[in-house]
């Protein structure tokens, strides 16, 4: 299975403009091995930091589905299925989310699988996220022709329960779209954010025998650089592939879907999880009534 993630720096607000560079990373794609999965990050068309423009740069999940559906077959190959995931501030009815989907593009139409809506919305530091969306209230795995998939959308995956939770529910592999702000300074030439990362999601990928496919925002919003860093990491916690900090650019990676199995059966921590999560939680919630 191929894999590409597009590492984006998106004009602020100019979705045309982010769309026809979209559309190059397409044909460039296309011309060097074209992937079966595309990932792309955090409000990738727009920028992140709208604040009270996301409700002018939002879509329904459904037009942008058929809209970038539309632009593959147009700037890709249209003779090719491909599954592409991407974040986009979602208008669902007049409630305003900061979501991510996931289509399945065929030559003769496109199947919209799922929709995740962030369900961590920072209000801390930089971060302002509640006071414009509505926060989501589930985190659902999903069936594709590649197996069972989970999104989650940046701050969703710094807290532990949640990708432990999707891979609970059948998710092999965990897809990440991100816009990170860097902060802080790890040591040498890396980013206290990066390395925080990093070390997450190496672990996650280990502890649950789980794939990770996580998309980083790039480039400057108002002064504040997001980090980029779009990494593929394997079951076993194995970088595969690791994008710079700064600039647009395209990782790929190939991933083997049987290796989820041998890294359970070697490490089965996910089956022993599964085994006494129902008495943790009927101990947690005994105490918290």
């Amino acid at each position: 299975m191929k894999v590409a993630i597009v590492q984006v720096k998106p004009r602020k607000g100019d979705v045309e403009a982010n769309m026809r560079a979209l559309g190059d990373a397409f044909e460039q794609l296309i011309a060097d091995n074209a992937p079966d999965l595309i990932v792309l990050p955090e409000a990738a068309l727009t920028g992140y930091f709208l604040e009270g423009a996301v409700y002018d740069l939002s879509f329904r999940a459904e037009e942008l589905a058929e809209r970038i559906a539309g632009l593959w077959r147009e700037r890709g190959e249209a003779r090719r299925a491909v599954d592409i995931a991407l974040g986009f501030y979602e208008n669902d009815g007049g409630t305003y989310y900061n979501a991510a989907l996931y289509v399945n593009v065929e030559p003769d139409g496109e199947r919209l699988l799922h929709v995740h809506r962030k369900m961590f919305l920072p209000t801390y530091g930089v971060f302002d996220e509640e006071r414009f969306l509505s926060r989501g209230r589930r985190l659902e795995a999903f069936d594709t022709r590649f197996g069972r998939m989970a999104l989650l959308i940046c701050e969703d995956a710094w807290h532990a329960i949640v990708p432990t939770v999707a891979a609970v529910k059948g998710a092999r592999i965990l897809l990440i779209p991100s816009a990170s702000p860097g902060r802080g300074f790890e040591g040498p030439g890396e980013l206290e954010t990066v390395t925080r990362w990093k070390h997450m999601l190496q672990l996650y990928a280990s502890e649950h025998g789980v794939y990770i496919i996580y998309a980083g925002l790039t480039g400057f919003e108002g002064g504040k650089g997001m980090t980029g860093s779009s990494s593929i990491v394997d079951p076993r916690g194995e970088l595969l592939a690791v994008a710079p900090v700064l600039g647009p650019c395209i990782v790929r990676a190939e991933i083997e879907p049987r290796e989820i199995d041998v890294a359970r059966a070697s490490l089965p921590l996910l089956g022993d999880l599964q085994a006494v999560l129902p008495d943790l939680l009927a101990d947690v919630f005994q105490e918290t009534t």
